[in-house]
């Protein structure tokens, strides 16, 4: 692994449900943190489905490790955000041997 630059500060997000009083949930998303982080672009494609054309770009993201169960460390089913811009988190690795930084696996769609 290179040398690693955590340069973009990125605030952590965590899917919460909240009943909606006719049986069903609403879904917001409540901050978890902010994170420094490098962010490097994987792959990328367009998507079409229905009406929309979509852009698929795949990232890793770095970011620095914390204890397994602490708010600040990454899940699959969370997000990144960066202003207007979203990035799902799809899967977290331990990104060195010593344990001290974690690779997020993460995607971005925007509509073209």
């Amino acid at each position: 692994m290179g040398r690693v630059t955590l340069n973009r500060q990125l605030v952590l997000e965590a899917p919460e449900r909240t009943a909606d009083g006719a049986g069903g949930y609403n879904e917001v998303w409540t901050v978890q943190g902010t994170l420094w982080a490098q962010i490097k672009a994987r792959t990328g494609r367009e998507l079409t489905g229905g009406a929309a054309r979509v852009s698929n770009t795949a990232y890793r993201i770095t970011v620095r490790a914390a204890p397994y169960g602490s708010p600040s460390r990454p899940r699959p089913e969370q997000r990144f955000r960066d202003g207007a811009r979203i990035f799902r988190i799809e899967a977290v690795a331990e990104a060195d041997p010593s344990a001290r930084l974690l690779t997020c696996y993460a995607e971005e769609e925007v509509a073209v």
